[in-house]
């Protein structure tokens, strides 16, 4: 029944076009998860693929990570609005932070684990050591290092649902609004929304995955 009552909600004519429409709201969804996995990346990417070079700092990686696994988002976006006010800015902190464990694990797991004899083997023809990072390191864990990108992913378009509640956009909208209203058939599409966005995304960057690692690797 219930299922019919979403299906029937899919199909409302002006359900999808117009102001508040599942486009606009999809729309919003993705610009707010690619704002937080860039800036989410660009802190963890260069960091991860640092630490995993050089080997210093790896300890403290792994605290932190465990750390940063360990937070409540809804509890940081509180926190950072309650701090910084209503608006894009403390949302987007919050996600940040949570998105940054997985990539940062991906990557310094990734090119710590590659094999010394092939680092060894760069070096004595002459690589320097950026070479080697990106040249061998990098190439050689991208499957790793995807592995924790497609993780961050999955974590923010899931959670970024949570910027509704301070009453931004996103498909969490209707998750709130259908909750102080009881309106579980708008609740219910919505949880098939961010999942089907979530699990289409995700098989896009496996297919980015597969076409960017060298054959031996997959």
């Amino acid at each position: 029944m219930i299922f019919q009552d979403v299906w029937a909600w899919f199909t409302t004519p002006g359900a999808w076009a117009g102001t508040g429409g599942i486009l606009q709201r999809l729309g919003e969804h993705l610009a707010y998860s690619g704002l937080v996995l860039l800036v989410a990346a660009a802190i963890a990417l260069p960091l991860g693929a640092w630490v995993g070079h050089t080997g210093k700092g790896q300890n403290l990686v792994v605290a932190l990570t465990g750390a940063l696994r360990a937070l409540p988002t809804l509890g940081l976006l509180t926190l950072f609005a309650l701090w910084l006010g209503l608006g894009l800015t403390a949302p987007a902190l919050a996600l940040v932070i949570l998105a940054i464990a997985p990539l940062l694990a991906g990557t310094y797991a990734g090119i710590a684990a590659v094999d010394p004899v092939i680092k060894d083997a760069a070096r004595a023809q002459g690589m320097t050591g950026w070479q080697v990072l990106t040249r061998v390191e990098i190439p050689v864990a991208l499957p790793l290092i995807f592995g924790g990108i497609r993780n961050a992913v999955l974590q923010i378009i899931a959670t970024v649902t949570v910027v509704a509640y301070i009453n931004l956009g996103g498909l969490g909208r209707y998750l709130i609004d259908g909750l102080a209203v009881r309106d579980y058939t708008r609740m219910v599409a919505a949880v098939l929304l961010i999942a089907a966005l979530a699990l289409l995304v995700d098989a896009l960057l496996a297919l980015v995955q597969r076409a960017l690692t060298y054959p031996g690797l997959r």
